[in-house]
C-alpha cells in the first residue's frame, strides 16, 4: 500500500513539473511567433485558465497529503500489530514446548 501511496506522490510531483513546463513553453512559444496576435483567443486568457488548472491539481494534491500520511501511518499500526501477535505467539509456543517437556519429563 505505502509503495502506491509513494507512486501517486511522485505523479503527482511529476504533473506539477509537467504544467510548469507547459506554461513556460507557452509563454516562450506566444512571446517569440505571436508578439501581436490578435487571435479570436487571448494567449494571456489561456495561461491564466493553465494557472487556474494548476491551482486546482494543488488544492487536490493539498487534499490527498493528509490522506497519504494518514495511510502510511496505519499501516505502521497494522505492522507493528501483527509483529507483536507473532512474537506473542512464539512466546506462547515456547511456553506449550517446554510444558509439554517437563510433562514428558515427570512422568519418567
Amino acid at each position: 500500500m505505502e509503495a502506491e501511496v509513494d507512486k501517486l506522490e511522485l505523479m503527482f510531483q511529476k504533473a506539477d513539473s509537467d504544467l510548469d513546463y507547459i506554461q513556460y513553453r507557452l509563454e516562450y512559444e506566444i512571446k517569440t511567433n505571436h508578439p501581436d496576435s490578435a487571435g479570436e483567443k487571448n494567449p494571456v486568457t489561456l495561461l491564466k485558465e493553465l494557472s487556474a488548472i494548476k491551482s486546482r491539481y494543488q488544492t487536490l494534491h493539498a487534499r490527498f497529503e493528509p490522506a497519504a500520511v494518514e495511510q502510511k501511518e496505519t499501516k505502521r499500526r497494522i505492522c507493528a500489530t501483527v509483529n507483536k501477535t507473532i512474537n506473542m505467539i512464539q512466546k506462547l509456543q515456547r511456553q506449550t514446548d517446554l510444558e509439554v517437556m517437563l510433562s514428558v519429563d515427570s512422568h519418567h
